[in-house]
């Protein structure tokens, strides 16, 4: 964590600069971002299917949605049928 905070000094001199935000702050909040975009297919499927059964919807409607989601990550992975899906969550 100590070298990406230190790789990116350009960048947190920049969010300090143009936001209302404190250094430390700056920092943790790329991190955080870096993190976001660190996250694996597997672990952004596992994820949300947590999330979205947490909010109440059923395997059918889940795997439909994170399916239609997968394409708009930032890096967007290779498609993976609702079979794939499951495996993913289920072994």
């Amino acid at each position: 964590m100590l070298e990406r905070r230190q790789t990116h000094d350009d960048l947190i001199d920049h969010l300090v600069r143009s936001t209302a935000l404190q250094r430390g702050e700056a920092a943790r909040v790329i991190l955080d971002v870096l993190a976001y975009f660190d996250e694996t297919t597997e672990d952004f499927v596992r994820r949300r299917h947590r999330e979205l059964q947490a909010g109440g919807l059923v395997n059918a409607e889940i795997f439909e949605r994170i399916a239609a989601e997968l394409p708009h990550r930032a890096v967007a992975p290779q498609e993976l049928s609702l079979r794939q899906l499951r495996r993913i969550v289920y072994g």
